[in-house]
């Protein structure tokens, strides 16, 4: 791989945010000759992408050392010297060296550890393929919560069957032949025989039973309002009748005097 020196050190050193960073000890590596003491040489590493860079020192403006973390696996490995936290990065592509690292710390090398195995472009695809099955998954679930929701709301809605009630029958009264409404219950012998509105006289007879009088329209039919305050009328008018035929003889009488 062929790489542009003054664009990887313009890149190494630009404000772009480092993925990780700190110091490591490295043994033989790109750069980094063996000390002769056989403990390693301490350098400051920056981790940019799948680009790991090694420095002199933090404040150093050339790096040491470059590697493409492609194509590689990061494992725990011996450090030439006891007590070191070690781990080395090895290539599958054969004739290439591993590079061989040691953290300060059991902690500091997990966590390079970490950094380092999902740098790679191979790790963020898988990555990525996993975020789109989860993604598809959701997609799914939602589309079946939503079908669901919705048969569940149809199915409250649901119109309703036809009212097969028998002919003549309105508003729980039944028609008789003369139109009068008469009350369910009185048909089934709750009220005395032969007992109708003709019976019932005067202004208290506008209710009929409990709380029923033809003027609330949901409950009699404006012909029953028409035939209820005929019968009054009639029956006023079949009164007077009376009582004029009953005065004439007394007139009579009174004349022949």
């Amino acid at each position: 791989m062929k790489l542009n020196e003054r664009s990887v050190a313009h890149y190494a050193l630009s404000d772009s945010p480092a993925d990780h960073t700190g110091f490591l000890r490295t043994w033989g590596g790109a750069g980094t000759p063996p000390t002769p003491s056989g403990t390693g040489r301490r350098c400051w590493f920056v981790l940019k992408g799948n680009l790991l860079f090694s420095f002199e020192s933090r404040e150093s403006r050339a790096p040491l050392s470059l590697v493409v973390l492609e194509g590689c696996t990061v494992e725990l490995a011996e450090a030439p010297m006891s007590e070191e936290f070690a781990f080395a990065i090895r290539f599958d592509a054969p004739g290439v060296r591993p590079h061989l690292l040691a953290a300060d710390g059991p902690a500091a090398q997990e966590a390079w550890v970490k950094a380092l195995s999902r740098a790679s472009f191979g790790y963020m695809r898988l990555v990525v393929r996993e975020l789109e099955s989860q993604l598809r998954d959701a997609r799914h679930s939602l589309a079946l919560h939503r079908h669901s929701s919705w048969k569940a709301i149809t199915s409250r809605y649901k119109p309703q069957a036809p009212d097969h009630r028998p002919p003549g029958l309105e508003n729980g009264h039944s028609l008789s032949k003369d139109c009068s409404p008469v009350d369910l219950g009185e048909e089934r012998g709750s009220r005395p025989a032969g007992q109708g509105l003709a019976e019932l006289q005067g202004p208290a007879s506008l209710f009929l039973g409990r709380r029923q009088s033809p003027l609330f329209p949901e409950t009699f039919y404006f012909s029953a309002l028409h035939n209820w305050y005929g019968q009054e009328i009639s029956e006023l008018r079949q009164r007077w009748m009376q009582r004029a035929r009953g005065s004439r003889p007394e007139r009579e009488k009174q004349d022949g005097h």
